[in-house]
């Protein structure tokens, strides 16, 4: 069973403040989307899920930066459901597929296969790490504590079967699906989880790329 990548980068850098999407920010000197793409490079296949509109750019910093990991380009959609859809479309039966965030470039290869290895049919596998900060719930003006013992933050790259996720890909879009785990639960899948990496971070400000660069 071939291992594919399926890389969603459709960010627009608003939160950072920048005039190029975060995906094509730097981090030490190179593209944080080559960063992340690099990091799947044991995999038989890559999908990288861009705007149609940022293909040119992505080719042209391709060529910049002397960037040859092979790759296939597929265009996104509206919203991230969409774009994911794009991707497993382009992806041949009898795979494994990774579905993660272009801007989560410091996932570690041993996470990555860690994750690969639990996979199997009707269960889907995605790594966590724990809560630590304190939790309060707004309830009108008013707050209540929240227990963070049993709460978990969500990573990526999360891993399924490719004809149990895109049959879970066919259902109708809900705003419910927060993440891929999210969506096939909701078509019947059972989610496993491992502990993820802190390091894993998804670079969505300009903090988050100064921690970046200090930890690759």
């Amino acid at each position: 069973m071939q291992k594919v990548a399926l890389i969603v980068a459709g960010g627009k850098g608003e939160r950072m403040n920048a005039d190029i999407p975060k995906q094509f920010l730097l981090l030490n000197g190179t593209p944080i989307l080559m960063h992340t793409l690099k990091q799947f490079s044991h995999f038989e296949e890559i999908v990288l899920v861009l705007p149609h509109s940022q293909f040119d750019y992505w080719q042209e910093l391709c060529i910049t930066y002397n960037f040859t990991q092979k790759h296939t380009l597929v265009a996104g959609g509206a919203t991230r459901f969409y774009s994911v859809k794009n991707g497993l479309e382009k992806i041949d039966e009898n795979s494994v597929i990774a579905i993660h965030d272009g801007v989560r470039p410091l996932i570690s290869t041993k996470l990555i296969n860690s994750l690969i290895t639990k996979t199997k049919n009707g269960v889907g596998v995605i790594p966590i790490v724990p809560v630590k900060d304190s939790i309060r719930k707004m309830e009108g003006e008013n707050s209540v504590h929240i227990n963070r013992s049993s709460l978990f933050k969500v990573q990526t790259p999360q891993c399924f079967l490719s004809t149990d996720i895109k049959e879970a890909y066919t259902q109708e879009f809900s705003d419910t699906f927060t993440d891929d785990a999210a969506v096939f639960e909701a078509n019947g899948g059972e989610i496993i989880t491992l502990l993820g990496e802190e390091k894993n971070l998804k670079i969505t400000t300009q903090e988050d790329l100064k921690i970046a660069s200090i930890l690759i």
